[in-house]
């Protein structure tokens, strides 16, 4: 059976661990801080590889940032890895091939092949954490758009320019519905620079009626962005992975979209392939 040495690389973390083509974990999991420069960040990855490369078939590689259509390389960056990370030559790092994808799209296909979306062939994963991750999946294919930036979750939600994203634009999807929008539901709710969403999930655990308000104020964001989405794709589900997918009322969201949008009904489901979907899923991509 073949198998990849797979990395999930984020602004924080780095993960790594062998995966064999059915997506299962056969190695241990190995965890790193990420390092601040671009040749640390190479060498950590070329140490890890030296140990691995002759047990493995490929080197599989999810990561932060957009990834283009030959998944050779990372053509836009984000702003929580060092600067030019996007410069790296990865290829240059073994003598196997090295295949990339972006982590939300390697989730999604993760999720799609083993997880809560494998039986459809058209679903939408959302990942609720700092930010918001996209993977869009289109008659069993990525949607990767003309580049390989497609599926970034910073459409417009509003016009009255209340809240900078990011991107640099103002009033994204994403910043209407991440852990950074709760936050600041919370801030500008408590009129509290300081709130946090740790004091809005414990006052919600212990029935505080404004905390309770401030969450639902933040799952109606998230509901009007799905809503878009779901008229624009037209998917058999959504798919909610993350730190703060946990929170929300699946249930009620599934509810209040299909009330309201043009298309066929859609289910939303919460993610089943687990904290390592990154990896998963560009292991059987890079193994297919």
């Amino acid at each position: 059976m073949k198998k990849a040495l797979a990395f999930d690389i984020g602004g924080t973390k780095i993960y790594s661990t062998i995966i064999d083509e059915t997506g299962v974990i056969i190695g241990d999991i190995d965890k790193f801080s990420t390092p601040k420069s671009i040749d640390e960040i190479k060498n950590l990855l070329k140490q890890q590889i030296l140990k691995f490369e002759n047990e493995v078939d490929v080197i599989a590689i999810a990561t932060a940032g957009a990834v283009n259509n030959s998944n050779s390389a990372v053509i836009g960056s984000t702003g929580n890895l060092v600067q030019g990370y996007n410069t790296i030559d990865f290829q240059s790092l073994s003598n196997k091939n090295v295949f990339l994808e972006n982590d939300a799209n390697a989730a999604a296909w993760a999720e799609y092949k083993i997880g809560a979306s494998r039986d459809t062939s058209v679903s939408v994963m959302l990942t609720l954490g700092t930010g918001v991750g996209g993977g869009i999946i289109i008659n069993d294919k990525l949607l990767k758009g003309k580049s390989g930036a497609a599926g970034e979750m910073h459409f417009k939600m509003y016009s009255d320019k209340r809240r900078k994203c990011t991107c640099g634009s103002w009033d994204c999807f994403e910043i209407y519905a991440s852990g950074t929008a709760l936050k600041l539901d919370a801030e500008e709710a408590l009129k509290n620079q300081n709130a946090t969403t740790y004091e809005v999930i414990n006052g919600v655990k212990n029935g505080n009626t404004e905390m309770i308000n401030i969450l639902n104020r933040w799952q109606n964001d998230i509901i009007v962005g799905i809503k878009g989405l779901a008229n624009i794709f037209d998917p058999d589900c959504f798919v909610l992975s993350g730190s703060m997918a946990e929170f929300v009322n699946i249930k009620e969201i599934e509810k209040q979209v299909n009330e309201d949008i043009v298309t066929t009904p859609t289910s939303i489901r919460l993610a089943t392939a687990g904290n390592y979907a990154g990896m998963i899923g560009v292991s059987i991509l890079a193994l297919s």
